[in-house]
């Protein structure tokens, strides 16, 4: 059986201690791990930083603005699910929250037979958008490559008279031959074209 999620909480200075308790005994009986019940100030990014939750709950009754600076500044290296709590239905604050990095948004659900409901559709959320992020950077990395290997090809053409298929060629016999990466391999030959002028 997998470990309970390590769950950081994290609340405005003035929060209601009867909202704060519904929040924690909902967490505890659906069988979360709370390490931390931390105010939401700029300490907050280096609390998080040591602690390494897997996910962090927001419990935000009205406004919570000043809330996501300090959560966007904390998770900015290191992405985690974040799920909000919150009395708020403004539609301006759910579109900040979200551009913030907010998994879910919870308007007046702080029942403690929901919050297990939430945390499962906020975690199984966030794993779908880092996926087709990561895709999306493997994307991005690969169309990168692509745009230097093809201007090495355009140097050795230009250089040596090559066809662009006998450019690529001797670009991959040179990257073989070297054990390197094509691109890798692409960016010396722009780097000495560089300094060759």
């Amino acid at each position: 059986m997998s470990r309970p999620l390590r769950i950081v909480l994290i609340h405005p200075p003035h929060e209601s201690e009867a909202r704060a308790h519904a929040l924690q005994a909902g967490l505890a009986e659906a069988g979360y791990d709370l390490i931390a019940s931390l105010p939401a100030d700029f300490h907050l990014p280096e609390h998080i930083a040591r602690l390494q939750p897997d996910m962090i709950i927001v419990d935000a009754e009205s406004d919570a603005r000043d809330v996501l600076e300090h959560i966007v500044i904390a998770t900015r290296d290191e992405r985690r699910p974040i799920v909000m709590f919150t009395e708020d239905d403004k539609a301006d604050s759910m579109e900040a929250a979200m551009a913030a990095g907010v998994s879910a948004y919870v308007v007046a659900g702080l029942q403690p037979e929901r919050i297990k409901p939430v945390l499962d559709v906020a975690l199984v959320r966030f794993k779908r958008e880092q996926k087709l992020l990561d895709e999306l950077e493997g994307t991005r990395l690969k169309l990168a490559e692509r745009k230097l290997i093809d201007r090495a090809k355009g140097i050795l053409m230009a250089r040596q008279g090559l066809t662009e298929d006998q450019a690529f060629q001797k670009m991959r016999g040179m990257a073989m031959n070297k054990n390197l990466k094509l691109a890798d391999l692409a960016q010396r030959i722009l780097d000495a074209e560089d300094l060759l002028g």
